[in-house]
């Protein structure tokens, strides 16, 4: 069956995604590997949403973004992880047309989010810093809800866009994805019409997704960075800057690995170093996160500490 001139249907009904290595051994090794990031990743993550719900000083804007991050996390991980488990464990490597979509969809959803979710902590960052006389009521509650309801808007936005440009391409074989999961870069090389104006509109909507947020971002950090140095107590920057560091090391991961992913346009011959730039953004960044935050942060060691106390002691 051939695509028809003029349409845009497909003659893929699913494709074939090849996995992260190919021998039966070192597939054992994988699953072995996935399956525990997983089970840490979502041990991590829930602990620190746990503690923040529990923990009532632990109720401020700043660990409210960063609960929802932990969510987000949970979800990122979850779209690739489990069904990547299942395709090592029934040896089968096939995903349908609309499981595709549906994983490329959900993924950019998720991702998207996080970026603007971490554009808010930066500000969040920058009032607490830089403008403390009028930090309650420039982050109110109100404000939150607004900065995260905007943020889902322009991830849903950003995602249904690709997905939909990515339904408008014809796919006619081959049917085999060099990686794990499905994603932007390595379906256009499958596609058996042009993929100039798909590629551009990644390029464009992603230079938006990502500089703006970024340059956001640096802007606030800057402000910080020179209200910090003004601090003429040691104790006083050292603790400052503490409270940045976590929010700066996840930044410089997540942005590192997402604009090498998606600010290559072109590129055919870079699908293996893909897969391990896949696994930063869908595993390894995940998994991280908990332990970025909860290591330099001695309030979420606190409050987890005490939660898994008690549940201990109730034991």
């Amino acid at each position: 069956m051939e695509p028809e001139a003029g349409t845009n249907r497909t003659a893929v009904a699913e494709f074939v995604l090849l996995g992260l290595v190919q021998t039966e051994e070192m597939q054992s090794a994988v699953f072995v590997l996935l399956l525990f990031a997983y089970l840490v990743t979502i041990g991590g993550n829930l602990s620190i949403l746990a503690a923040i719900l529990v923990e009532p000083k632990l109720h401020t804007p700043m660990y409210f973004f960063l609960g929802n991050v932990s969510v987000l996390d949970v979800g990122c991980i979850t779209v690739t992880a489990p069904a990547m488990l299942g395709r090592l464990l029934s040896h089968k490597s096939t995903i349908s047309y609309d499981a595709c979509l549906s994983q490329l969809f959900f993924f950019h959803l998720l991702a998207g989010m996080d970026c603007f979710l971490l554009t808010a902590m930066a500000y969040d960052r920058f009032l607490a810093i830089c403008r403390p006389l009028t930090y309650s009521t420039r982050m109110n509650q109100r404000v939150q809800r607004m900065l995260v309801a905007a943020s889902w808007t322009c991830a849903f936005t950003n995602a249904l866009t690709h997905t939909i440009a990515l339904t408008t391409l014809n796919f006619c074989g081959p049917s085999e994805v060099n990686h794990f999961y499905c994603d932007l870069p390595q379906l256009f090389q499958l596609s058996c019409s042009s993929t100039q104006l798909s590629e551009l509109l990644l390029f464009a909507v992603g230079f938006i997704m990502a500089g703006a947020p970024l340059v956001l971002i640096i802007t606030s950090y800057s402000h910080v960075a020179a209200a910090v140095l003004r601090i003429r107590s040691v104790e006083g920057r050292k603790k400052a800057f503490s409270t940045c560091g976590s929010h700066l090391t996840v930044v410089c991961l997540f942005f590192g690995t997402g604009v090498f992913n998606y600010m290559r346009l072109g590129s055919e011959e870079a699908s293996d170093k893909d897969k391990g730039v896949g696994v930063f953004n869908t595993v390894i960044n995940p998994m991280l996160n908990p332990l970025i935050y909860s290591l330099r942060n001695p309030d979420v060691q606190g409050s987890v500490a005490n939660i898994f106390g008690e549940e201990i002691t109730d034991l």
